[in-house]
């Protein structure tokens, strides 16, 4: 017997029960999406590694050690393992960087990363996006995160509080880098070795290590005194300050958290986290952030384009659905019997087809089946009742009957 093959580490099956959940998200995003004024993108799932090295960063863990990457007809190409990059390369390819401001996109699909697979993470995964571009004021900033909120308040999604941070510019951090690895230098004998490594590389994405021993150590650390860069005309001080004001005013709960960074090198001023309580769901753990995002004012002039400033959150729907309540497909089920006896002529079958065709018709919502086992009539039957149908449409002396099973 031939060895069985099975899926890849790190990867799932989406089996038709998960799927329910899955349709349910996508169907709650793309109607609220549309109503906001964002448009759909769909990008390609691999693209020249050059992109993401160039915008996520070379220093970063995704493009360090976590892409799939492969060279075909002497190209360098990678799976994408994050979808802003993509985003900004078709905005600026298809020419919507001369499109009147903003633009507003969406985007949904599968991401690639090669990492440690744990519960709510795969080395396959999907996210679920937005993106605006060309304008940079905090009342956009406020847009897309109560974007965010508001699509996982309508999932159901319990608990949520939303982390906040400004991380200024690239000057500014250039400040701040020297100074942070003066404080940390020191102390580096007692920090993870992940962190030991980090030091040099990119001593910012220290701050986001979960070890107690280094978030102890970074305790007295903050951005906030190298923040010298102004943005929107006012400085990063006062902009922070709207933004926040804005958020208490549509009732968003939020924190300053001064050791949130992210993990990609474009962010500049806002970032943010949406976390979520992930107690009792069987092995999420610490794991609860759901969403997360801020602005990238320069990604677009560091990817040749026009200075653009911009915008965006993503979320790992695998994750999202792990926490979401569950979701049961309410959709009534009926089912077709091409006759009310044993056997079928071709009579019978024609106006069983035009009888489900008409069903589907008229009930848009439901789940028509059309019975084509050639089992003998009353097995059908038990068989539509196990399914769990509302009801048989069957042929009796060529009128159609209805039986409702009690659902």
């Amino acid at each position: 017997m031939a060895e069985k093959i099975q899926k890849p580490k790190g990867t799932q099956d989406l089996l038709p029960e998960a799927t329910i959940a899955w349709q349910h998200v996508e169907t709650t995003a793309r109607q609220l999406f549309a109503s906001w004024g964002y448009g759909e993108i769909r990008t390609p799932i691999f693209e020249d590694t050059a992109l993401f090295l160039r915008g996520v960063g070379e220093t970063t863990d995704i493009v360090h050690k976590e892409m799939y990457r492969f060279e075909k007809s002497e190209r360098d190409l990678c799976l994408r393992p994050e979808g802003t990059a993509g985003v900004v390369r078709a905005f600026m390819e298809a020419g919507l960087s001369r499109a009147s401001k903003p633009v507003k996109l969406w985007y949904t699909g599968p991401m690639f990363r090669y990492e440690r697979p744990q519960a709510g993470r795969y080395r396959q995964f999907h996210q679920l996006g937005v993106e605006v571009f060309g304008l940079a004021t905090p009342e956009t900033d406020v847009e897309v995160i109560a974007l965010a909120w508001q699509l996982l308040e309508s999932l159901g999604l319990k608990g949520l509080t939303l982390h906040l941070n400004d991380i200024g510019t690239a000057s500014d951090r250039t400040a701040f880098r020297a100074k942070l690895q003066e404080h940390l230098r020191p102390l580096l004998p007692q920090l993870c070795k992940t962190c030991q490594h980090r030091f040099d590389e990119n001593p910012f994405r220290m701050l986001d290590c979960k070890v107690p021993a280094c978030q102890a150590a970074y305790e007295s650390v903050y951005i906030d005194d190298f923040l010298k860069t102004p943005w929107t005309g006012i400085d990063s001080q006062a902009a922070f300050t709207r933004i926040t004001t804005l958020l208490s005013a549509l009732n968003i709960p939020w924190v300053q958290n001064h050791k949130l960074v992210r993990g990609l090198d474009y962010y500049t001023h806002t970032v943010f986290e949406i976390t979520a309580n992930t107690d009792g769901v069987d092995g999420m753990g610490t794991i609860n952030t759901v969403c997360g995002g801020g602005r990238y004012n320069g990604l677009v002039e560091t990817l040749g384009g026009e200075p653009t400033p911009g915008v965006g959150w993503a979320l790992g729907l695998e994750r999202l659905i792990a926490l979401l309540p569950k979701h049961e497909d309410s959709s009534p089920l009926m089912v077709v019997l091409p006759s009310g006896n044993d056997g079928s002529s071709p009579q019978d079958w024609a106006s069983a087809y035009q009888q489900a065709k008409t069903l589907r018709q008229q009930h848009p919502t439901a789940t028509i089946l059309l019975d084509t086992s050639n089992r003998a009539f009353k097995k059908q039957m038990e068989a539509a009742d196990k399914r769990g149908a509302s009801s048989v449409w069957f042929q009796r002396d060529g009128e159609w009957q209805q039986k409702l099973l009690g659902r």
